[in-house]
């Protein structure tokens, strides 16, 4: 009896493991584990090939070797999926002045991500100025960067996270109604 108990177990431990998932890729597992973290003022960003490495303390950047639109529409679905954070785009300005000439595939890419962004609002501001935001964001809060393998520049997504059961006319009301009982 012993020695078949024995044998059952040392089956057991020499049998390869079955699993009935495979294993996501690395920085989707990142993203599923911070999600719940994060608040308003915390950014995730869905960046290109040369995106720069940031030294914010906040800043963690994890390179996904994955497509950049398969990274947005990810990014989003889990943002959706939610109960804390909506998002709030924002993208390069001078995305929509690189012309194919410049930048093969371009044109391609501003076709598919734009449906993608469809229902957000989205602000485009200088690429140097949205850098400039997220390292100064970086030094208090928590920036997730999903570096893609896009080599077409100035294509990066980038997110600030918002309440998303808190909206900016309801703070402003509340902010209303502390001053005037203050009269």
């Amino acid at each position: 009896m012993l020695k078949t108990l024995f044998a059952v177990i040392l089956l057991a431990a020499l049998a390869p493991a079955q699993t009935t998932s495979r294993t996501l890729p690395v920085w989707r597992t990142k993203l599923a584990d911070t999600m719940p973290l994060l608040g308003h003022r915390n950014w995730i960003l869905v960046v290109d090939s040369a995106y720069p490495l940031q030294i914010s303390p906040g800043v963690e950047t994890v390179d996904t070797n994955d497509s950049q639109i398969d990274v947005v529409r990810t990014v989003l679905g889990a943002i959706e999926r939610s109960i804390q954070v909506r998002p709030v785009i924002f993208m390069d300005a001078e995305l929509p002045f690189i012309a194919d000439d410049d930048a093969p595939g371009v044109t391609t890419y501003r076709t598919e991500v734009m449906p993608l962004l469809e229902d957000y609002p989205i602000e485009q501001k200088p690429h140097e100025k949205i850098i400039a935001d997220v390292d100064e964001a970086g030094k208090t809060f928590h920036v997730l960067v999903l570096k893609t393998n896009m080599t077409i520049p100035y294509t990066s997504v980038f997110i600030r996270l918002d309440c998303k059961y808190w909206t900016a006319d309801q703070e402003k009301s509340l902010r209303t109604k502390m001053a005037a009982s203050k009269k």
